[in-house]
């Protein structure tokens, strides 16, 4: 009982910064996205020429529902923007849309982060989603098999916590895939004249905010993680 206050002490703060984090990014997008950029250029319009100028020809631009909903898929050729960016010419939307294109350009120039973090894709989704019901699985065997000569249950659990520790590592991995496609995005809107000097701190704030997101999101998973591996320990300590 103690343990679990604990780990809800110690979980709370990281709850509380996602959630200041999303208020953070929704308000800040919500601030530029009102602020229209002197090249007059939409979400659409942004992410066709830094492509474009860079010799990527091969990736469409398409538009999806949602507002923030952006995202960049490899395995169809194309960035998807959001309706709150797609015909958007605000600075907020022109930001936004860069970072997508940053992520295109990690693909091209073969940045490693972000091809560590393409394969953990789908081992991740298996293991976040199969690592819960194997650890209660591991429980019930060890709890049925007690007087088994191999501890079957608990090899079971071991197996769970690798299976979750896949999508902390995910999370992990994403941070500087993240970061370094805001960093793309900045220096991309600038040299091709999308935004001026004067512009940009406004973009840099909207995906600066973006990305703490991702850091709250990072934390949360470690926090579960290391609660699981500690009842898992636990357990099995106390079993011997």
């Amino acid at each position: 009982m103690y343990s679990y206050f604990l780990f809800l002490l110690i979980l709370i703060p990281f709850l509380a910064l996602s959630a200041y984090a999303t208020a953070k990014v929704n308000t800040t997008f919500a601030q530029y996205d009102r602020i229209r950029n002197r090249s007059a250029m939409t979400g659409y319009d942004t992410a066709v020429r830094l492509m474009r100028n860079r010799g990527v020809h091969d990736i469409a631009v398409g538009r999806v529902n949602g507002r923030l909903s952006d995202h960049y898929n490899p395995a169809k050729n194309l960035v998807n923007l959001s309706q709150s960016t797609y015909g958007s010419a605000s600075v907020a939307a022109v930001a936004v849309a860069a970072h997508e294109v940053g992520h295109v350009m990690q693909k091209k120039k073969g940045y490693i982060p972000y091809e560590i973090r393409n394969v953990l894709v789908p081992i991740a989704n298996i293991g976040s989603r199969l690592a819960l019901p194997v650890i209660l699985l591991g429980i019930l065997l060890d709890l049925l098999w007690y007087a088994a000569p191999a501890p079957v249950g608990q090899y079971v659990m071991y197996v769970g916590i690798g299976l979750y520790s896949l999508s902390t590592i995910f999370m992990l991995v994403t941070l500087p895939v993240e970061f370094n496609a805001s960093r793309r995005a900045k220096k991309m809107l600038v040299e091709d004249g999308v935004l001026t000097e004067e512009e940009l701190p406004g973009a840099k704030k909207v995906l600066s905010a973006a990305a703490m997101t991702y850091v709250a999101s990072m934390l949360i998973s470690l926090v579960y993680f290391l609660r699981m591996l500690f009842v898992v320990l636990s357990f099995s300590r106390n079993r011997q």
